[in-house]
């Protein structure tokens, strides 16, 4: 299990969580094949970090390596977002993810939120596993996409998946 501690955002942690930030956007990339986009990928960090509906942001610290671990929480009402999670990838099953969610979930508390949501992509299936583990069970919503670029785009019939009888590609 993880000894990192779980704290609020600093400004002080900048560089290391918009690393962390890159790392999910590539992960997200490479989970799609889709290619590399023009500029930097950190820019979306910034914009995130300007959001008004941004309710908090709390950053994983393991006492060697520093910050590993981000989550955020969104709020839409009476409801919390979870956006984003990210785990680097050296300190993936080590319970950091699970803490991160553990603490935001304490935080939507405190905020007499009614509901928290989360929107993996399909094809992580580990994140899904994660997820479902520490609770997020209840199926709120499905968004399905028409892929116009035709072609099965690296995937393999064992990525389906089957919700209410239909078969879904992801």
């Amino acid at each position: 299990m993880t000894e990192a501690a779980i704290r609020s955002y600093r400004p002080a942690d900048h560089s290391a969580a918009r690393a962390l930030w890159v790392e999910f956007v590539e992960q997200h990339r490479e989970l799609y094949g889709t290619p590399q986009a023009a500029g930097d990928p950190g820019t979306g960090f910034e914009e995130y970090l300007t959001r008004l509906d941004l309710s908090g942001l709390w950053v994983a610290e393991d006492p060697a390596d520093g910050v590993v671990g981000l989550i955020g929480l969104i709020m839409r009402g009476r409801v919390g977002e979870v956006e984003p999670i990210v785990v680097s990838a050296a300190h993936r099953g080590t319970g950091i993810g699970r803490a991160l969610l553990d603490h935001v979930a304490e935080q939507a508390r405190k905020r007499s939120l009614t509901r928290l949501t989360i929107t993996p992509e399909s094809r992580n299936v580990s994140a899904l596993r994660s997820l479902h583990a520490a609770g997020y069970d209840v199926l709120s919503a499905v968004e399905l996409s028409l892929d116009l670029r035709g072609g099965s785009g690296g995937r393999s019939a064992g990525d389906d998946i089957e919700l209410m009888g239909l078969r879904f590609r992801s």
